[in-house]
């Protein structure tokens, strides 16, 4: 695995497991099988309604807790600083652990620098390693950072092929910020897996279409966290760390970019 350090030294890795459709039984194998696979990092949210299997996967792994790297998130129901404290114990207790490693403002919501004081408490306490936010466009970051106090360490964003948000990327890194994609097959708004360019590429190096994709990212310096249930998927997306792009590829590539958003979040 490879890791990004982040600006306050934490070093997080470059490819996660996302877990916003798993629920239940089946969703905390789907969890225990990413993990067998080699995945560390895994992506969750209150909104998600699933913190608890995660909590009950990272226990029955039986691996030691200071191998995960946990990311969680706060929404629209924290609506004030005392309200956020308390959903960020209840986060904690439904993980069951004493910390998260990443914390996050799940959207730019009116209130969202109320919410992240009780964020900054949690990383003062050591109840987070790093905080941070989610789905926040330029015009939202740059305002969020002349008042937050402390720098977000990660925005999470929509960033794929036809979308890679590479402008947002680059005023982020001026101030320390990590991009990481939620999206990087774009929730199925496009059918990536088909795409002729990522499969023309994919025949040099015996990857497939998801795989090149993910590399174009990974490749630009964007952190991601893909989906799946299936563990030959699984597989796929975590073994993107042995080929490199060349130029002529990442041009090829690049030109798939529509520059727009798929989801209408950050125009």
């Amino acid at each position: 695995m490879e890791y990004l350090t982040l600006n306050n030294g934490v070093a997080m890795p470059l490819i996660g497991f996302g877990t916003w459709d798993v629920r239940g039984e089946e969703g905390k194998r789907a969890i225990l099988t990413a993990l067998e696979v080699g995945y560390r990092l895994l992506d969750t949210a209150r909104m998600y309604e699933n913190e608890d299997i995660v909590g009950q996967a990272v226990r029955q792994s039986g691996l030691p807790r200071r191998e995960f790297f946990l990311t969680t998130k706060l929404y629209r129901p924290s609506t004030n600083y005392q309200k956020a404290k308390a959903d960020i114990e209840d986060s904690l207790q439904r993980l069951q652990t004493d910390y998260v490693d990443l914390l996050l403002v799940h959207e730019p919501y009116e209130n969202a620098l109320e919410l992240y004081e009780a964020l900054k408490d949690a990383l003062r306490d050591g109840k987070a390693r790093a905080i941070g936010i989610s789905n926040f466009n330029s015009a939202e970051y740059q305002r969020f950072v002349q008042h937050c106090g402390v720098i977000p360490a990660v925005n999470q964003v929509e960033s794929h092929v036809y979308y890679p948000h590479f402008d947002l990327r680059d005023k982020m890194h001026r101030y320390g910020t990590q991009m990481q994609s939620w999206a990087p097959f774009t929730e199925g708004r496009r059918n990536l897996f088909a795409e002729p360019v990522l499969n023309q590429v994919g025949k040099k190096y015996g990857k497939t279409a998801a795989q090149v994709a993910l590399r174009y990212l990974v490749q630009n310096g964007v952190a991601v966290i893909p989906k799946s249930v299936h563990r030959e998927r699984m597989e796929q997306n975590f073994a993107i760390l042995d080929f490199t792009l060349d130029r002529e590829d990442l041009a090829q590539i690049g030109a798939l970019n529509g520059g727009r958003s798929l989801f209408g979040w950050y125009d």
